[in-house]
């Protein structure tokens, strides 16, 4: 009997403590609950609302995740075991290798040195691979301060071309879908001479270098040379609305023409080219001059870009190899060197400066479609892509881009500031950011408020001139500052065509 009640007492004290402790789990897990916000009654069983089915396969499940962790912690221990084996094996060699003794101290010295080092090698690959993702977001002292100059309103369809006139007067060129090329007055913002002369969207407009003669590509598979002759308007003051860094430019609608309107029908219309450049049987996509303004380039979809002499008329060379419709076309300002982009993920760098030959080389840096390719006035060429990459490149060395500035939209055509080398990148969001040559961003330019933020719809039917100046003031705005102007295709999710 005593031996009984003994055995039956230990018996009681197990079961209290077994009931104890699974008491101080159930007030954990209450704890845990109340922790995660959870009702109490969802997890205590008296109260449960959940179906027995339900509770018995969560019970199931917990059951397995305690099973795993059990699994877990015997692993963890067998694996000490090991690795204190391989300590007192490590022990043993450099005990036979030193001919000493080696103390648990001097293990743990060398273990700690051998750590030290592996962290230093890790913390070198760590800032070796990082490094390039730090250069992306580098930033520079020296924002570009903005000035928004003027709004040029008046066409009725997308804006595909912007140019700048290199003689005097100097004015303003746009190509737009509806058919029609416009000149502006740059200081008042007044249409001065319109163009009429293609039956197809003007995908392109250029100036010649000494004349006042344009030049412009037509999805009517023709480029047209064509005479103008403007005189300037009194310049009225301008507002200073200027800006810096990566503050926006918000273009308000107070004071604006009425869009309704027809502002260029006051214009002088200009229906018949002086020379009209037939060879392709594709849209004209883009067309330049080349330096010296006797020979002209044009692009086309049909894979070729053509060289055309001005005064004749005549094709002077055929430019194939393109695999699929050419994108754009650009000319170097002071050598005979012109660089086309296409749809086939490259572009192509032709040299015209032996007049024996032309050599061409090929270039590809992109994954997608080369929107287009423009000379800066040093020995660069910048590329922009669907693949939303900007590169930049030297002439000297063509092998692998000197820059590469990555957006989150495709580019469309980029344009280069003379003056300070500062490239504008219209993007398929409507946004146009400005970067300089290393790839710094310097300022980001919104779309207009009037264009709504929707990305279907027509192109914006405006184009929104910006002054970089680094010479003169800000205080007024003449002719003295065109060679600071950077102007700008406003950004569109479509492209120019037929």
């Amino acid at each position: 009997m005593p031996t009984e009640s003994a055995s039956c007492s230990t018996a009681r004290q197990t079961k209290q403590k077994r009931k104890s402790h699974s008491l101080s789990i159930r007030r954990t897990n209450s704890s845990e609950q109340e922790r995660t916000g959870l009702p109490r009654d969802m997890l205590e069983g008296q109260d449960s609302k959940l179906p027995s089915s339900v509770r018995s396969t969560l019970l199931e499940l917990f059951g397995q995740i305690e099973r795993e962790f059990e699994n877990l912690y015997i692993e963890n221990l067998e694996l000490r075991r090991e690795i204190d084996t391989l300590n007192e094996r490590l022990a043993a060699e450099g005990q036979a290798i030193d001919g000493a003794e080696l103390s648990k101290g001097q293990l743990k010295t060398k273990a700690s040195h051998s750590t030290s080092q592996l962290s230093q090698k890790l913390k070198t690959t760590y800032k070796a691979s990082t490094s390039k993702i730090v250069s992306s977001f580098k930033t520079t002292t020296s924002r570009a301060a903005c000035q928004l100059v003027k709004e040029y309103i008046g066409h009725r369809d997308g804006i595909w071309d912007v140019s700048v006139a290199k003689t005097q007067p100097v004015v303003l060129g746009t190509a737009s879908a509806d058919h029609t090329a416009l000149l502006w007055s740059i200081e008042t913002g007044k249409c001065l001479v319109k163009y009429a002369g293609h039956v197809g969207s003007v995908n392109s407009i250029k100036f010649h270098p000494s004349e006042q003669l344009a030049l412009t590509a037509s999805g009517d598979q023709t480029a047209h040379i064509w005479r103008y002759a403007v005189q300037l308007p009194t310049p009225q003051p301008v507002a200073d609305t200027s800006i810096s860094g990566e503050d926006e430019v918000e273009c308000s609608d107070k004071d604006e023409p009425d869009l309704d309107g027809d502002v260029s029908s006051d214009c002088p219309t200009i229906r018949v080219p002086l020379t009209s450049l037939k060879s392709h049987q594709g849209v004209v996509i883009a067309a330049d001059w080349l330096v010296g303004g006797k020979q002209a380039v044009t692009a086309s979809w049909d894979r070729t870009a053509n060289l055309y002499d001005v005064e004749t008329s005549e094709l002077v060379h055929s430019l194939t190899g393109h695999d699929q419709e050419l994108t754009h076309c650009c000319t170097h300002p002071t050598q005979r060197l012109v660089v086309t982009s296409s749809r086939d993920t490259t572009f192509r760098l032709w040299d015209f400066r032996d007049p024996s030959i032309h050599s061409v080389n090929v270039f590809q840096g992109h994954t997608d479609t080369v929107t287009s390719a423009v000379f800066t006035v040093g020995d660069n060429v910048v590329s922009g892509s669907d693949d939303r990459t900007v590169k930049v490149w030297d002439l000297k060395n063509m092998r692998s881009p000197i820059a590469t500035i990555r957006t989150d939209s495709a580019i469309n055509r980029i344009n280069v500031c003379v003056g300070q080398k500062i490239i504008a990148l219209p993007h398929d969001n409507r946004q146009v950011r400005l970067f300089d040559m290393s790839g710094v961003r310097l300022a980001r330019l919104p779309r207009s408020s009037r264009q709504g933020s929707g990305s279907s719809g027509p192109p914006p039917a405006s184009v929104t001139l910006i002054c970089l100046p680094c010479l003169h003031s800000l205080d007024s705005h003449n002719s003295s500052h065109t060679e600071h102007l950077m102007t700008f295709l406003p950004a569109s999710g479509s492209r120019a065509g037929a």
